[in-house]
């Protein structure tokens, strides 16, 4: 970040400021108190030369670390609960088909397609269309 004295500080600024004090207290180098304490300084603060006294005492960080994201997992977790589910009750129901042909000492109707493959045919709709996921359906307005 370029420094100029005297200069006003932008509300980018600031909120760059507020980043970096976050991976701050993630590393354990201030507490919540003193955060929230020195994120209530750079919000009232109007220079840029105020915003550098908020981190005079800490480590410098490198911009890229205090900007990136954490990545979003690709599938998430209420379809990875719902594929865990139908992964176990899948399992389940092959396993009983399983016991009662050998049972029988047959094979028996295959009755667990009805069982996996209705459900997982809905999962992987909603899945790959993003429906009831807040990703499919919306249009531009």
């Amino acid at each position: 970040m370029d420094i100029s004295t005297g200069t006003r500080a932008s509300d980018a600024e600031r909120d760059q400021i507020v980043r970096l004090l976050g991976r701050h207290m993630a590393d354990g180098r201030i507490d919540l108190a003193e955060y929230d304490q020195r994120v209530a300084r750079v919000y009232g603060t109007a220079t840029r030369d105020d915003l550098q006294l908020v981190l005079s005492d800490l480590p410098k960080l490198s911009k890229e670390a205090a900007a990136q994201p954490k990545p979003r997992p690709r599938i998430p977790m209420w379809q990875r609960i719902e594929g865990s589910s139908w992964l176990g009750v899948s399992i389940l129901v092959l396993v009983i088909w399983a016991a009662i042909s050998i049972g029988v000492g047959e094979f028996t109707y295959p009755w667990p397609v009805w069982v996996i493959g209705p459900w997982g045919a809905v999962l992987a709709f909603r899945m790959l269309t993003g429906w009831e996921s807040g990703r499919g359906g919306k249009r531009a307005g």
